[in-house]
């Protein structure tokens, strides 16, 4: 666990981190990208973390990869590459820098060393983790094989890297789908998500079997609520991440991953729309749409709001909290990663 004191200090006696106005000011562009939803105030305290995060990159040779859930201060003001799991996956193997920071969570982090073993991974918080990665283990996936033999197994890219290591091939929300109707089975074990293996076994004539895991932020979305919210609120276009239950999804205007999501309200521009999905998600496409009016409820991942702006700034300067992964492990994880990207890339994903 990191000592916030401690941290502090530490960042005190190297950079001057006091609330600037005049350096808000100076740094107009990149707030431009965030003041519909970052107040002033806010930005005056954020400004000179984001200035000595952006100087330091330079010096370490760092990017950091923004996850879509990741705070506007986070997305808009220091990540150099920004995406869903699929797409940060992708650019981890293209940068040309030594180190990268995952502005993410554990597991995200994991799979960028898994594919990059000779760069350096940091964690701005080891503690951000992630409630499907620790619903299944490697024995899960060998529990669900003896149910199914012979039937592959497809992992959502949220687990740890022993559980992608016992898995034939990764997926993420934006291409299961696909990857799963391309497979030589007609059965096929999903795990650790419910809900997507459900939501996808509604798209697919595969006979799907998964493991009973569950995202904490949309397992808590109900049919109910966006009935109500839809009869408060009318005209409201409803978006459903595919981890929400399947009559939440069925009762949305449209379900996609978090690319998906972007890329259907950038072309259709509603009025209004409520995401359902992650709080950040809306703030953080908010700027660019200004004729959206992004409209509540939300859920927030705990383990996403574990990174900050002073947490991303501490690695950087100390250079901890590096990621490892065990090489027989990250062998297998790394194979059955790579069979993601490579499909995804033959099918246009």
């Amino acid at each position: 666990m990191l000592d916030l004191v401690n941290l502090r200090s530490e960042l005190s006696e190297n950079y001057d981190l006091r609330p600037s106005a005049a350096l808000a000011e100076s740094m107009g562009d990149i707030y431009r990208k965030m003041d519909r939803v970052v107040t002033p105030l806010d930005w005056v305290n954020f400004a000179p973390y984001v200035k000595a995060i952006n100087e330091l990159k330079k010096k370490r040779n760092a990017v950091i990869l923004g996850h879509n859930y990741m705070t506007p201060e986070i997305y808009h003001g220091v990540s150099d590459f920004v995406g869903d799991s699929l797409q940060i996956a992708m650019k981890a193997q293209e940068v040309d820098a030594e180190v990268i920071v995952q502005a993410g969570v554990h597991f995200m982090a994991e799979t960028t060393k898994i594919l990059c073993p000779e760069k350096t991974v940091l964690m701005p918080d080891m503690e951000a983790g992630c409630s499907l990665a620790e619903s299944i283990t490697a024995d899960g996936i060998e529990e669900m094989r003896a149910k199914y033999p012979g039937a592959p197994v497809v992992t959502y890219v949220n687990t740890t890297a022993d559980v992608k290591a016992a898995s034939d091939i990764c997926c993420t929300s934006s291409n299961a789908l696909q990857i799963v109707d391309a497979l030589d089975s007609d059965t096929v074990i999903m795990t650790p998500d419910q809900y997507l293996a459900q939501n996808v076994a509604n798209q697919s004539k595969k006979n799907i079997v998964y493991w009973p895991g569950s995202c904490i932020v949309h397992e808590q979305y109900t049919a109910q609520d966006l009935k109500d919210f839809r009869e408060w609120n009318p005209g409201t276009r409803l978006i459903a991440h595919p981890e929400c239950p399947p009559d939440v999804v069925a009762e949305a205007d449209f379900s996609g991953s978090t690319s998906g999501i972007i890329k259907y309200v950038t072309d259709e521009k509603p009025e209004k729309a409520m995401l359902i999905t992650e709080c950040s998600m809306a703030s953080n496409i908010a700027d660019e749409l200004p004729e959206v009016d992004f409209v509540g409820p939300c859920n927030m991942c705990p383990y996403m709001k574990k990174i900050s702006l002073e947490k991303i700034l501490y690695v950087l300067h100390t250079m901890e909290n590096k990621v490892e992964v065990d090489e027989a492990v990250a062998e297998g994880a790394r194979l059955a990663v790579q069979k993601m990207i490579d499909m995804s890339r033959k099918l246009g994903l």
